[in-house]
């Protein structure tokens, strides 16, 4: 029997299927309330939801004026989200959540929230966005990330939270070493991010079979390396003409894979997370304090080209 305690507790990552392009905000909040709900039936403390979480991936067609900024949150928690910080307060639970952000100055980003409570904790922008900037009618979808959201300004914080140290990122940043070592050398002990990730790949369709592979490795990589628990919640299924792989999991500081989704649904996955297990990894052949040369990394900080 698990015991809990401030260190050590179940985590939930919650998998969406697919979200159609006329489902409205107050049904996908609907379905997150649903699986927070079960989350928390199982004992979770805290629930990991996708990218773009209350929205059909949108950047998948080319949008102007209205049509595109309709998928844009302008405040949050608006009226249709308010009923899952409700819910966060009432079962006294933290959640992660992806949406599009519009500020007030007019700026847009690709953003994932910490909420505790009901009370936003902290937030990230998406730095590293892929895709496109100009329509490629090559194409079977569009992916105009590059067009439509600016670079995150936020950098990679790390916060407390669940009674230790969090960290989040979104999608594409899985893929990159930078962003988990950033978030390692800022002490992060779980790390939640959701993406969108199509099984097809135009610009290199030869990698169509690796989809799985690549997003576990990357998840598997970025934990071991800095000795981190990673929670990573998926959007799945076939959504508007797009196949999109799911295989959310939730993945130990030593490498391993301890839960994984096995839909492409709506599905929760919990497992207990062990904030205290970082040390295991972190003491030992990841010491930074001891084994990290930095004075030998310069080539990683040049400029871009």
């Amino acid at each position: 029997m698990t015991v809990t305690t401030d260190r050590c507790f179940p985590a939930a990552c919650a998998q969406l299927g697919p979200i159609a392009r006329d489902e409205p905000r107050s049904s996908a909040v609907a379905r997150l309330c649903a699986m927070m709900q079960e989350a928390y039936e199982r004992g979770a403390r805290v629930v990991v939801f996708p990218e773009l979480a209350l929205t059909s991936f949108f950047p998948r067609w080319p949008l102007e004026g209205a049509a595109l900024e309709r998928w844009f949150e302008t405040t949050m928690p608006n009226r249709e989200v308010q009923p899952l910080f409700d819910l966060s307060r009432r079962l006294e639970m933290g959640f992660h959540l992806g949406y599009a952000e519009k500020t007030p100055e007019g700026r847009h980003f690709n953003t994932a929230i910490y909420v505790e409570r009901g009370l936003i904790l902290a937030k990230y922008r998406k730095i590293h966005l892929p895709g496109h900037r100009e329509r490629e009618d090559w194409r079977p979808f569009q992916h105009l990330e590059k067009r439509y959201f600016e670079k995150g300004d936020l950098g990679f914080p790390v916060f407390a939270g669940a009674g230790g140290r969090l960290g989040m990122c979104i999608c594409n940043d899985r893929r990159w070493p930078e962003t988990w070592r950033l978030l390692g050398l800022g002490g992060a002990e779980m790390v939640m991010l959701g993406y969108n990730t199509p099984q097809h790949y135009p610009p290199a369709p030869e990698h169509d079979h690796l989809q799985h592979f690549h997003n576990e490795l990357s998840l598997m990589a970025g934990a071991y390396q800095n000795g981190l628990w990673v929670v990573a919640a998926a959007k799945a299924g076939h959504e508007e003409g797009c196949d999109l792989i799911g295989g959310s999991c939730i993945v130990a500081p030593t490498g391993e894979v301890v839960a994984r989704t096995s839909t492409v649904t709506d599905e929760v996955i919990t497992s207990c997370v062990d904030l205290d297990r970082c040390a295991e990894i972190r003491a030992n052949i990841f010491d930074f304090a001891a084994h990290r040369e930095p004075e030998d990394y310069g080539p990683i900080c040049a400029p871009k080209g």
